[in-house]
Parts: structure tokens; C-alpha cells; sequence
């Protein structure tokens, strides 16, 4: 018979999200849309190889707003693993552990992801309008 007494074991809604665990979530998380990002640019090699009208077929989806919105994240996806994985090359010798080191290289992570996602597609926005 089961013991209804007995403390339920916590889960991820209890705890306290430190920035270093959700930037390493978000890590993996970026690494599976970069892989799902590496496919379609595949698609978009082999249909600018082989078929004009496979190419204006990609490029339909890729120009409403349900494309750019997934070219949009994937541009931060990239950044941010960039980034974040640069961050990790220096633990890896030796520097930045400290807890405030790791906090403040957690959000320059951040800060310098989204300044750059926007520079990039302001860029192509300033390009393409000119």
C-alpha cells in the first residue's frame, strides 16, 4: 500500500531558475534548431542545383511572415550558441567560474545576441529597401 504521507519529489516549478541554467537550456535547445536550420539551407543548395521552380517554391515560404519569423529565430538561435559556446571555450580553460563572472558573461551572452540579431536584420531589411 502506498504511503501518502511521504514528501512528492519537487519539480522544475519549485526550483529557482538561475541565468546559467536557462542559457544552458537554451543552449541545447539552439544546437536543435540550428540542426533543423543546417537541413532547410540543404533543401535550398539542392533546389537552387537542381529546379528553379523547387527554389520559388522554398523561397514562397521563406518570404511570408512565418518564414522570416523562423529565419528571424534561427539568426538568434545562431548568435546565441555562437556566443554561449565561446563563453564555454573559456571555462573549458579555466576562467570564469566565479559566480559573478558566470552571471555577468550569461547576460553580455544575451545582451550581445540580440544586438547583433537585430543588426543583422536591420542590415537585410536596409538592403533589400535601398
Amino acid at each position: 500500500m502506498a504511503n501518502l504521507e511521504r514528501p512528492l519529489s519537487p519539480h522544475l516549478g519549485i526550483y529557482k531558475w538561475p541565468l546559467a541554467m536557462a542559457i544552458s537550456i537554451l543552449h541545447r535547445i539552439t544546437g536543435v534548431a540550428l540542426t533543423i536550420g543546417a537541413v532547410l539551407m540543404v533543401a535550398i543548395f539542392i533546389a537552387v542545383a537542381s529546379d528553379p521552380e523547387y527554389y520559388e517554391w522554398i523561397r514562397g515560404y521563406l518570404t511570408n511572415k512565418i518564414g522570416k519569423t523562423f529565419l528571424i529565430l534561427w539568426t538568434f538561435a545562431l548568435f546565441l550558441h555562437l556566443f554561449n559556446g565561446i563563453r564555454h571555450l573559456f571555462w573549458d580553460a579555466g576562467y570564469g567560474f566565479e559566480k559573478s563572472t558566470t552571471t555577468k558573461s550569461g547576460v553580455w551572452v544575451i545582451i550581445v545576441t540580440f544586438i547583433l540579431t537585430i543588426a543583422v536584420w536591420g542590415a537585410a531589411y536596409y538592403c533589400t529597401n535601398v
